[in-house]
């Protein structure tokens, strides 16, 4: 029986590219693509700065004197006042729903020893595959069945703000049970067979045992619950057509259309930041413990 015995000092073409070229190349590229998202945002907050002339003469430029007030004139322009209410409360409300639903059926799916537990999982991974516009039509049809059903039937009144927070829940469940649940099965049953041992029911070991174990995977999927609401246009769009119904996408869509005629450019620019800047700044402060969660179950 033979023996090959290969030189580590010798590189062979194929690993010389697997090993060396094609991870220093990876690397290099998603840094290049770091700095120039972080370029961008920058440029938006250097141009909302700026005078309208100012933004078309010196686009990479500082601006000569800061027009701070491109920020009261986008705010009062846009209605962002409403806007940022709307969005804020939708957003949080909406956050809030999804982990408080999400939660306990990960629960369920990650220890239930039934059959079915497998595939319901893998349908909560289908629904994330399901692209929004697909379904645009389904959603205006019940939208509009339901604001004349509660008119007509039951209320008498009816705010389409509710329709878009229950479409938004709806939609984001399946992301969330879906990292949920595989964190939860990463979780050692010894816990909770430790938990009942003491005399704990079910209920009691998932508030005290359970959930603040799953402490960092619900801050991710919350994290990331806020960044995806506060940014939800389409829906925004489709359910909430009132300007006082608007979130602050639909109203820095708004500000666009009545702006490319005025050409205030620097005020356009200004609507831009105080809707992106937020969910920036949140990402940087929690983007540490987003990551934390998304890996903390891989090596249980």
């Amino acid at each position: 029986m033979s023996t090959t015995v290969v030189d580590r000092g010798v590189w062979s073409p194929r690993r010389l590219f697997g090993d060396v070229l094609l991870p220093r190349a990876t690397t290099l590229a998603l840094w290049a693509w770091v700095v120039f998202n972080l370029a961008l945002v920058g440029w938006v907050g250097l141009q909302s700065l700026k005078e309208s002339g100012e933004v078309w003469i010196s686009p990479f430029g500082f601006p000569d004197s800061p027009q701070w007030s491109n920020y009261a004139t986008a705010w009062k322009a846009a209605g962002f006042s409403s806007a940022a209410l709307n969005s804020t409360v939708l957003t949080l409300l909406g956050s809030f729903l999804i982990v408080a639903l999400a939660a306990p059926a990960a629960y369920v799916l990650a220890r239930s020893t039934r059959r079915v537990a497998g595939p319901l999982t893998g349908y909560f991974a289908m629904g994330m595959s399901i692209p929004l516009q697909t379904v645009v039509i389904p959603i205006v049809v019940i939208k509009l069945s339901v604001s004349s059903f509660m008119i007509d039937w039951v209320t008498g009144w009816w705010d389409n703000r509710i329709t878009l927070l229950v479409f938004q829940v709806v939609l984001s469940l399946p992301f969330t049970v879906f990292v949920l649940t595989g964190y939860l099965r990463s979780l050692p049953t010894e816990i909770e067979e430790a938990a009942e041992l003491d005399g704990a029911g079910p209920l009691r070991t998932f508030l005290q045992v359970v959930l603040p174990l799953a402490k960092p995977a619900m801050t991710t999927v919350l994290v990331l619950n806020v960044i995806g609401l506060w940014n939800e246009t389409l829906l925004a769009l489709l359910i909430t057509p009132l300007p006082e119904e608007r979130t602050l996408p639909a109203a820095l869509l708004s500000l666009y259309g009545s702006m490319q005629y005025s050409s205030d450019w620097g005020a356009l620019f200004a609507g831009i930041t105080i809707l992106v800047y937020p969910m920036i700044v949140l990402y940087l402060w929690l983007g540490r413990r987003i990551v934390e969660g998304m890996t903390a179950g891989i090596g249980k």
